[in-house]
């Protein structure tokens, strides 16, 4: 696998002009640390891969996102991670290169993200929330009963469907 790929070219060049000196520095920062790692476009957004998702970014309209794929497992001294924030990478919002950490510790993050890669280091996923018993209005349960088909329809949906059909019921 290329260790550039053309498609991030495309990305940086179509976004926005204070985005684009930003997704350069950080893109030029991988892979000066760590000039094993390769590009791909994941979800339509760039990402660097060694061994694994390393660390990816995103430009939004008015910031970035710049993250790090394994960020819960990564050592932070520093305090700079905001995992809290979850929405625009692991340290907020960027809209200029005075938002993102210093490159020491930038370059430190890439290179536990693969030294975690190599370890086959995974993060815990949360359990999932349990099933409750979904209720469903009586003027529903009445109108399925009078049609067949979408009684049998409705019957074969899964959970999760049946969970947002009658959530969508509700707010109509």
């Amino acid at each position: 696998m290329e260790q550039y790929d053309p498609r991030v070219d495309a990305y940086i060049e179509r976004s926005a002009d204070f985005a684009k000196p930003i997704l350069k520095h950080i893109r030029q920062l991988v892979h000066q640390t760590a000039p094993q790692i390769t590009e791909t476009i994941k979800w339509g957004f760039p990402f660097f891969d060694c061994k694994g998702s390393v660390c990816q970014m995103a430009a939004f309209k008015e910031h970035i996102g710049f993250g790090f794929w394994k960020e819960k497992l990564l050592v932070d001294p520093h305090k700079v991670l905001k995992p809290e924030d979850g929405t625009a990478g692991s340290f907020g919002p960027i809209t200029s290169l005075s938002d993102l950490p210093a490159d020491e510790i930038i370059a430190d993050f890439i290179w536990q993200s693969i030294r975690l890669n190599e370890n086959n280091k995974v993060v815990a996923k949360k359990a999932p929330a349990p099933k409750t018993e979904l209720v469903a209005p009586d003027y529903f349960i009445e109108a399925l009963n009078t049609n067949a088909a979408a009684k049998n329809t409705y019957d074969n949906f899964s959970y999760s469907n049946k969970k947002e059909y009658l959530q969508w019921l509700d707010e109509a």
